[in-house]
């Protein structure tokens, strides 16, 4: 198998490149083959936040070549007896990680086919028997490479157990009626600020919503009123004053949320998860 035959390894962590773990994964995914092409997702995850290991997970998976094998690492619970396994996604993917809830929104908007968990006394770095603190490496990492190079078939990678048994976070599911939309703010754009929400743009626009209305929004953490406003609807943040908060349609084809040359959660002390409600309505 040559070595545009073989998968792609993507990797996501909240290691960050302050000290040497990223560096350490990708040397042993090189030491068990040198032909494997590895790529980075992000390694700047906030610390132990499986939600949006999650997110990330579905937003970038489907913009890779089929057969792509992505590892997520987020693992507050390293080295306890929660499973680290491989996922066989319904559109074509694999994804190492820990069932922590990390599988949660890939389930949700791809489906799983099957999940194996990995057999450690098999697939795991033989030379670090004993540490159960950096499963990154020594597992994920290892098993990923394993895999991809093809000593390991998915099918040796450890038994399989039910898909109905993998861990999922709690999603307010998205309802969309003529002329009210209410969702989640599912994850935030930490560069600039923006947020946004579960709510397809199909199914918002079908509601009666157009570019260039006003729409009230009230946003609720928890059970408490947090903003309402009413703001512009459009396709960009050009179109909308300097300043001002503004609804647009994300990258994903969701409603999001911004300010224009500003930043959404700062300004307003907002962020992402699910209790963060949002609720939207013709003005």
């Amino acid at each position: 198998m040559g070595m545009f035959d073989k998968p792609i390894l993507v990797f996501q962590t909240d290691f960050t490149y302050k000290e040497g773990a990223v560096s350490a994964m990708y040397g042993v995914v090189k030491t068990v083959d040198r032909e494997l092409e590895i790529f980075d997702g992000t390694h700047e995850l906030p610390q132990y936040d499986v939600w949006s290991a999650s997110y990330r997970l579905m937003q970038c998976l489907p913009f890779w070549p089929k057969g792509t094998i992505y590892v997520s690492v987020v693992d507050p619970g390293v080295g306890t007896a929660r499973r680290a396994c491989v996922a066989k996604t319904a559109n074509g993917y694999y994804v190492v990680t820990p069932d922590n809830g990390a599988l949660t929104h890939v389930k949700r908007e791809f489906g799983i086919l099957e999940v194996r968990e990995i057999d450690e006394t098999v697939n795991r770095l033989p030379s670090t028997r004993g540490v159960s603190v950096f499963h990154g490496r020594d597992l994920f990492g290892y098993t990923a490479a394993r895999l991809a190079s093809g000593i390991i078939s998915y099918e040796e990678v450890g038994p399989l157990y039910p898909v109905g048994e993998i861990v999922s976070l709690p999603i307010l599911e998205p309802t969309v009626e003529p002329g009210h939309a209410r969702g989640i703010f599912e994850i935030d754009d930490p560069n600039f600020g923006n947020l946004w929400t579960n709510i397809p743009t199909d199914a918002f626009r079908k509601a009666g919503f157009r570019y260039g209305d006003t729409v009230r929004v009230r946003i609720f953490h928890g059970d408490t009123p947090v903003f309402e406003e009413d703001v512009l609807y459009h396709q960009s943040f050009g179109f909308a004053a300097k300043g001002a908060p503004m609804l647009y349609t994300n990258e994903l084809m969701k409603v999001g949320m911004a300010v224009t040359e500003g930043s959404m959660t700062e300004r307003y002390g907002l962020s992402y998860g699910p209790d963060w409600i949002v609720d939207l309505c013709f003005a």
